[in-house]
């Protein structure tokens, strides 16, 4: 066998056919014990990032910095709201080409740390700018998201790389519900629950103080399983004390070192590379589809009326979805077709708005508008499966596997920013179209502008490869004569 099929026989799965002729690929199991570590680990950024939606508005009149103009709460809202992502897209590259280094654990661990320490001074907080600073230094030391996509990644093979993203999004999505469940339920706890929590002073004095510790607790405990239980999966990583001493140019060298007294050759692959050798057409193109899934998804949440029943539903059924059909629809279509049809799929999302809006109105909340309502719901879901492909094409851009953690760094950085402004400008056009002076296309100003946004997505997406290593056959190995 040549090292050329050799190769390939070790990274690249088999190819068969089921019964009606379709390829039926061959895949390596998923390292269940660090994978299932990381998706815990996941849940950090959602939980604290989502906890203080439900009790902010009030937060903010009780600080007195709308000095009683009800007006203003939304906007001084959306400022907290948005500076976590603010924050996280001015810091979260540098974190992962640092975890490129010095390894990812360690980047992880401060990553949570830092989340704990953050969540416990928001609660503790009584000013606005004490809220501005926390909120902050949350989302500035949270560098952990592309971190352990980088490390799933290399965990995974391109057998299995489809199968085990298929579980991010609902990661993100247990701990986006489970935040605002916490954040409402524990925010005053001396006023809710008396019998429990009325004769503790400090809950009176820090009424939002209970609600951040869950998630804040939950981070601090996440960052011990990771120092005993978590893998290093980065070979070779620089130690503190070099760190310290090298620049980051030494250091790329310096960390080579061990590998050269063993190989005199040392394979460029090995090294991270400089960022400006990262900004090449693969990894931007990547990137930047997926700042277009986020930010048509973000405006998509931030505009879909939320209804406890319907967006119970929409759990259920997107978890289900993603674990048992994520995966073969994958190996079905392929990477860049499940990709497209995700995003396309938000175009008729957006189109029911107006027609749910206009039956409400003649027929009230008749079984029609919600049998709508439903389905529009479930609808949303199939834009689920586009993160999965997105991930795929992030991973297979990346120059060298040192680079990983820095490109998926760069398009976090993107995906950030989107959700920072995302919701504001959503919410902005939602505004201007139902303005009483103006009133844009009969209110429906907004679900025009995003169905542009949404049909600009897939010509973007027409940039991408269409196949990668996931996609690939093997070929079947000759025998060396």
């Amino acid at each position: 066998m040549t090292a050329r099929h050799a190769e390939a026989d070790e990274e690249t799965p088999l190819l068969r056919s089921d019964s009606h002729g379709h390829p039926k690929r061959k895949h390596a199991p998923i390292p269940w014990a660090q994978f299932s570590i990381l998706l815990v680990l996941q849940l950090a950024e959602p939980l604290t990032s989502q906890v203080i939606y439900p009790f902010a508005p009030e937060l903010i009149r009780n600080i007195g910095i709308t000095h009683g103009d009800e007006t203003r709460v939304g906007y001084y809202v959306g400022v907290m709201q948005s500076i976590f992502f603010a924050t996280q897209a001015m810091t979260v590259m540098h974190w992962s080409r640092i975890s490129d280094h010095i390894g990812r654990k360690p980047v992880i661990m401060v990553g949570l740390m830092g989340l704990s320490l953050s969540m416990y001074c928001f609660g503790l907080s009584r000013t606005f700018w004490g809220l501005v600073i926390s909120r902050s230094l949350n989302g500035a030391l949270n560098g952990n998201i592309g971190v352990m996509k980088s490390m799933l990644a290399e965990i995974t093979d391109p057998s299995n790389i489809a199968q085990a993203y298929a579980y991010l999004p609902i990661a993100w999505s247990t701990g986006a519900t489970l935040g605002p469940i916490i954040g409402g339920s524990l925010s005053r706890p001396a006023e809710r629950y008396p019998n429990v929590f009325g004769g503790i002073e400090f809950l009176k004095q820090y009424p939002y103080f209970l609600a951040c510790a869950i998630p804040a607790t939950f981070s601090a405990v996440a960052c011990f399983v990771t120092l005993f239980f978590l893998k290093e999966t980065v070979k070779n990583p620089l130690s503190l004390r070099q760190i310290l001493r090298l620049s980051p140019k030494e250091a790329a060298v310096e960390r080579d070192g061990s590998q050269v007294a063993k190989n005199p050759v040392v394979d460029d692959s090995s090294r991270p590379l400089p960022l400006r050798q990262l900004l090449v057409p693969r990894v931007i193109i990547a990137a930047g589809n997926y700042a277009f899934l986020a930010i048509v998804d973000i405006t998509l949440r931030a505009i879909q009326p939320v209804i406890g029943l319907i967006m119970s539903l929409y759990g259920i059924v997107n978890g289900i979805t993603q674990i048992f059909l994520f995966g073969r629809i994958h190996d079905r279509f392929g990477t860049k077709r499940v990709y497209i049809a995700g995003i396309a799929s938000v175009l008729p999302v957006f189109g029911l708005f107006p027609v749910i809006n206009e039956l409400a109105r003649v027929e009230g909340l008749s079984s029609t508008v919600w049998a709508l309502t439903i389905g529009q719901a479930l609808l949303s879901i199939i834009i689920s499966f586009s993160y999965g492909c997105v991930f795929i094409f992030i991973t297979a851009s990346s120059p060298n596997k040192a680079s990983l953690g820095s490109v998926n760094g760069i398009a976090q950085m993107l995906v950030s920013i989107m959700r920072a402004v995302g919701p504001a400008a959503a919410n902005s056009l939602f505004s201007l179209s139902i303005d009483k002076d103006h009133h844009y296309m009969g209110g429906y100003f907004v679900y025009v502008a995003l169905s542009a946004l949404v049909c600009a997505a897939p010509w973007v997406a027409t940039f991408l490869p269409d196949r990668t290593a996931s996609d690939e056959p093997q070929i079947e190995p000759e025998e060396s004569s």
